[in-house]
């Protein structure tokens, strides 16, 4: 493609038209297009509509499979959002990139230094470069932090800034980001998804690299590690619910790091371990995603459930390093910007490179004056964030708003800013319908590295959806856009640190060194999974068995429906309900897609895919596809039997059957043999026998006439994918005993309670015991035996057998089996998985108050 041929555009292609040409990035002062702009807007130009078309479904396609997703807060909508890509990359060339990095790192370095001052020495207090009360009103300012510090030369080990681009072409700071930096991930994911989709325009721009930014910040990272040379880090993440949970998996993975939640950390004798299988193990660094005063209930806000008891403590002792360091979200005290020049005179003998965004602190008698003089003409916003106060532009606020916002300011002048913040510049942007421009804010990321700071090349540009927003957050969900760097000369060669690492304990890098509460997810994956499967096989049937052209009778009937009631524990249900079991169809229908019944298939499915994203660092990319098309064939699910779930029943729920069993064949094939592999298969093996049980007693154990047993018998060997190896063996002869055979003892029928249990005592093999003196079986394995045992022991005659309450051997034995299956369930929770109490407060403190 050569971007200098001048061709018109057909009718179904788009032009680019600019917004407005004196704010547009793309053009100069002239009006013309800039050469770094040139070629990309005239790759899109040319394109046909249907590929573009076609090159955005790709993108959503690759976001959605790589669950890409971005939770937005105060949203009726509960669900997650795939996070939002605009196909036309942000482009900066390298002298003005070169201009903005050196500004960066200065700043980066400032902050540094800002941080250090502030819980040590606090100079600019002394000398009177900042008034105490800028400091202190500010709640990210820890008490319990002064005089703690980081080893070297860093304190702030990530930084990040919002900015814009002004009019004049200058960039301005709007924010810092310290506490908990977000969006480096999600630019990580811009990047392979832009590669993914525009390789050859990526390949032809020379666009700086990512990579290198990662592999500086890991190893950063190791050398944190207080007297150790081999250190554990870990990623502290609030867990699933938060807004970008998916960055903290996604980064996990792409480092190497355990991602961990607070139940998986423990203080002990002054350090601090996280639990895994096979016991506690230290840990030396954690890079932490939950905000400062979460951290630790006992020193700092008692009540949050994010944080690990006596964090602090250790960390004042030298024995861990948290990165950020606690305390560091004093530096996203907007005050700050009031007073950046002099601090920057005081540290650095001169006023920043970068601009800051002009603030006025409410709180000094002089600025006072001056924004009540120019109101209207402001932006107003809480010195740290509130929920009931947000960044007010006072201009597009009502009279009575105004007030109310005056009033506020007044009571606690002390706790408020105003800024005046001028209309970014617009970037080039791609919507359905449109290739014009919108306004666009970038964030950037720098890392601590050997003596200096190393910037993320680029950053995270977001662009908005309309001309009304004039402030974007990454809070709302905004279109984000891949930043291309144009490199004016090939990247060099950087040694990857990995290539330097040495292993010292190859046993500790098994699954087993993971937390157990991300192996109990994998457990309960598993269950959920063959949970949902087991009752969608069941419905089938019953499907098939109520619509076919020979209508069953009213014993299998009875017995089918009740079965569906016993196998998701829906409970009355079907069970002593003449007119459910005459007019099924609302029951079913709830069954199958009442999310908010416990035991509906919906409600099974929402289980195993929270239980997958709650372990979601340990999963392929492959299994997140699958779990993905889970959510899609879910979502279908609502439109496909919202009025009859008899219309289309194998339309409605073979998609979610197929799903299922591609991620039981995905896990049985691609994923490697660990601690948590066998878990999932614990859990699967467990539930399969269960359910399977459950069947046997409901169809097979009642009384019922030669003719009805048949029936119930071929329904069961339906339901267990075992109808076509029963006739290949048995030809058409329908005989309890073939058919018990098939489903109890057969060890090479992968569906057979048999091959569950003699699974089970494979798996259990694996996990990690106690050492002990004697020779005994321990608990889990003394339950896989004495159900081998009853089952390698049970006559099939005497199974079949029929009394005039049933066949009551099958049902003492299924019974007993039932016993040894819970028995197992409840002994390996017990020893295996983490079962947190929440943190109680005894005594409130000062800093509480």
């Amino acid at each position: 493609m050569n971007a200098n041929d001048d061709t018109e555009a057909s009718a179904d292609k788009l032009r680019y038209q600019s917004t407005d040409t004196s704010m547009d990035v793309s053009l100069n002062t002239s009006g013309q297009r800039e050469p770094h702009w040139d070629y990309v807007i005239q790759s899109f130009e040319r394109m046909e509509a249907d590929e573009l078309q076609g090159r955005q479904r790709k993108m959503e396609r690759l976001l959605r499979d790589d669950g890409a997703s971005f939770n937005i807060y105060n949203s009726p909508d509960t669900n997650d959002k795939i996070w939002g890509l605009d196909l036309v990359p942000a482009i900066i060339p390298s002298d003005q990139w070169s201009t903005i990095e050196a500004g960066l790192l200065e700043r980066a370095e400032l902050f540094n230094m800002l941080l250090q001052d502030i819980y040590t020495q606090r100079t600019l207090i002394r000398q009177q470069v900042i008034p105490p009360e800028a400091l202190f009103c500010h709640p990210g300012f820890l008490h319990a932090c002064q005089g703690i510090q980081v080893a070297g030369e860093h304190q702030l080990i990530i930084h990040s800034v919002d900015m814009l681009q002004q009019a004049d072409g200058q960039m301005l700071v709007l924010a810092d980001q310290t506490q908990i930096p977000t969006g480096s991930g999600y630019a990580l994911e811009n990047r392979t998804i832009m590669t993914r989709v525009f390789p050859s325009l990526f390949r032809h721009s020379h666009v700086h690299r990512l990579s290198t930014y990662f592999q500086r910040l890991r190893a950063k990272l190791l050398s944190l590690g207080p007297h150790i040379d081999n250190p554990r880090i870990v990623i502290l993440t609030p867990g699933t619910g938060n807004n970008s949970y998916f960055e903290h998996a996604y980064l996990a993975n792409y480092l190497g790091f355990p991602l961990v939640q607070s139940g998986d950390l423990v203080v002990r004798n002054g350090f601090l371990w996280m639990k895994s299988l096979d016991g506690l193990k230290r840990v030396d660094v954690i890079w932490r995603r939950v905000k400062d005063a979460a951290c630790d209930p006992v020193e700092l806000r008692a009540d949050s459930q994010f944080g690990v008891a006596g964090l602090i403590e250790v960390v004042r002792a030298g024995n861990l390093v948290i990165a950020n360091p606690l305390g560091a979200g004093i530096l996203e005290n907007p005050v700050l910007y009031r007073y950046l020049p002099a601090i920057s005179r005081h540290f650095l003998g001169r006023e920043p490179r970068l601009a800051s965004v002009s603030t006025w602190w409410y709180g000094d008698a002089d600025d006072r004056a001056w924004i009540d003089a120019n109101f209207e003409q402001l932006t107003i916003r809480a010195v740290s964030p509130q929920p009931e106060i947000t960044a007010s532009n006072v201009a597009a606020m009502t009279p009575e708003q105004q007030q109310t916002l005056r009033t506020a300011m007044k009571s606690r002048p002390e706790y408020f800013v105003a800024q005046s913040i001028p209309a970014p510049k617009q970037m080039p942007s791609l919507s359905p319908t449109t290739f014009g421009s919108r306004a666009a804010l970038m964030r950037s990321f720098a890392c601590a590295s050997e003596s200096s700071y190393y910037l993320l090349p680029g950053g995270l540009t977001r662009v908005s959806q309309s001309d009304e927003e004039p402030l974007l957050s990454i809070r709302d969900g905004v279109q984000s856009k891949d930043t291309w760097v144009i490199a004016s000369d090939p990247a060099p060669e950087v040694e990857s640190p990995s290539a330097t690492e040495q292993i010292t304990d190859y046993a500790d890098l098994q699954l087993q060194s993971l937390p157990s509460r991300a192996i109990e997810n994998l457990f309960w994956m598993g269950r959920y999974a063959e949970r949902a499967e087991s009752a969608l096989r069941l419905i089938r049937t019953l499907f098939s068995q109520l619509n076919s052209d020979d209508p069953i009778s009213n014993t299998p009937r009875l017995r089918l429906l009740e079965a569906v009631t016993h196998l998701t524990a829906t409970h009355p249900g079907f069970i002593g309900n003449d007119e459910l079991i005459e007019h099924p169809e609302q029951e079913l229908l709830s069954i199958i897609n009442d999310g908010q019944r416990s035991g509906s298939i919906r409600n099974t499915l929402n289980c195993m895919i929270h239980s997958a994203d709650a372990s979601k660092e340990l999963l392929s990319l492959d299994t997140i596809r699958v779990i993905n098309d889970l959510r899609d064939a879910l979502n279908a699910l609502d439109r496909a039997v919202s009025y009859n779930p008899y219309g289309v029943p194998e339309e409605c729920l073979d998609p979610i059957v197929t799903a299922l069993m591609a991620l039981s064949g995905l896990t049985h094939e691609s994923v490697v043999r660990g601690i948590g592999w066998h878990f999932m298969s614990i859990g699967k093996r467990i539930e399969r026998a269960v359910q399977t049980l459950t069947l046997i007693k409901t169809l097979l154990i009642p009384p019922a006439s030669v003719n009805e047993q048949e029936t119930l018998l071929r329904a069961l060997l339906l339901t267990l994918e075992m109808l076509i190896t029963y006739r290949r063996r048995f030809r058409t002869v329908v005989d309890i005993e073939a058919g018990l055979d098939l489903a109890l003892l057969d060890a090479t029928n992968p569906r057979s309670i048999m091959f569950q249990i003699d699974q089970l005592a494979e798996d259990i093999k694996t996990l990690p015991k106690a050492e002990q003196s004697t020779r005994e079986l321990i608990a889990d394995e003394r339950c896989v035996l004495k159900a081998q045992t009853d089952l390698k022991l049970s006559r099939l005659n005497e199974l079949a057998m029929v009394t005039e309450n049933g066949r009551e051997n099958l049902q003492a034995l299924a019974e007993r089996l039932d016993n040894h299956l819970e028995t197992l369930s409840t002994v390996l929770s017990e020893t295996y998985f983490e079962h947190k109490a929440s943190y109680t407060q005894l005594v409130k403190g000062y800093w509480a108050e």
